[in-house]
């Protein structure tokens, strides 16, 4: 996919002030606008136009663009990293799809960034009358074993703005979260009357935490189930085996490998994922390590099992 520079696509600079960005895109509209332009190109420029004006004169959009896209350039291949947009405050309930009917005419780059962040989602305002604040919503990402144990953390939230000169800045809150045993990734922790103020005196609004778990070393989470390799030795897999897992959260199960067991063999431990009613499941994927011949002894054995096994794993026929 390649990077698309909104600021060259309006002709702005990376500082400009929200009037100027507002100037460039009637100048470009009242030259590429289909129904006026002479331009053979004229529909495709104006694509590109409103879709770089949906970034750029939207503050949270804007932001989030401006970190991800530093140091790339126009036409060079780009792939946003995983959970990019984490930490970041955004207008809305929770993600779920940018919100103006023309979405769908922006390109593969807008979508891959922006098509889960939703648009604003501007509240009723009557004046006169309380209203309740817009609802807001973060991603946040957490340690696998928050969801084994629960935990009680501090979050760093950036929040955009624009100040007094149309530049938008970047503020931050911290907020103590508590993170529910149990919680699982892409759900929703709500925390009352943490997002926009009220109008007129109104309740705030609400603000929702969508959970994402970091990348692990040794675990793999799909929904409540959590998936881990499980490196065993020769012996244990020939002649069985009962050993001692390490489980997120810090604890352990006992697990019997079967006898002649083989590498990729799933073995399932019923209950032991992220618990929840009910609980996931623990799935270990066997792994056979041979241990290097890196000594004269190792040498021996390794000799000798060639010798009296007489063992032949391509007499199958499969290789």
């Amino acid at each position: 996919m390649d990077f698309k520079d909104y600021y060259a696509v309006l002709g702005v600079a990376r500082d400009a002030g929200a009037d100027d960005i507002k100037k460039a895109y009637r100048k470009l509209a009242r030259k590429y606008h289909p129904d006026v332009s002479k331009e053979k190109d004229a529909e495709a420029r104006m694509k590109e136009v409103n879709e770089a004006y949906a970034v750029l004169s939207d503050p949270e959009k804007r932001v989030a663009y401006d970190q991800l896209g530093s140091g790339f350039r126009p036409g060079q291949d780009f792939q946003p990293p995983p959970d990019w947009d984490a930490g970041f405050e955004f207008s809305g309930a929770r993600s779920g799809g940018f919100s103006q009917a023309d979405a769908a005419e922006f390109s593969d780059f807008f979508e891959q960034l922006f098509g889960r962040m939703g648009g604003r989602q501007a509240g009723a305002r009557s004046r006169g009358h309380q209203m309740q604040g817009e609802d807001h919503h973060a991603k946040v990402v957490l340690d696998i074993d928050d969801a084994f144990t629960g935990a009680a953390r501090q979050i760093t939230l950036r929040v955009p703005r624009v100040d007094d000169t149309g530049h938008v800045v970047l503020e931050s809150r911290t907020l103590n979260v508590q993170i529910p045993k149990g919680v699982r990734a892409g759900q929703m922790i709500r925390l009352a009357g943490q997002g926009a103020p009220g109008f007129a005196g109104g309740p705030a609004g609400d603000l929702y935490l969508e959970v994402q778990f970091q990348a692990h070393p040794d675990f793999r989470v799909d929904g409540r189930d959590v998936h881990r390799t499980l490196p065993v030795a020769p012996w244990e897999a020939a002649l069985g085996a009962v050993i001692a897992v390490g489980v997120p959260g810090g604890g352990q199960v006992k697990v019997r490998i079967p006898e002649g067991a083989q590498s990729g063999r799933q073995l399932r431990v019923r209950g032991k994922g992220i618990p929840g009613d009910p609980p996931g499941d623990l799935l270990l994927h066997i792994q056979v390590v041979l241990p290097r011949a890196d000594s004269e002894r190792a040498r021996e054995l390794y000799e000798t099992m060639s010798r009296d096994l007489a063992f032949d794993p391509r007499a199958t026929g499969t290789v």
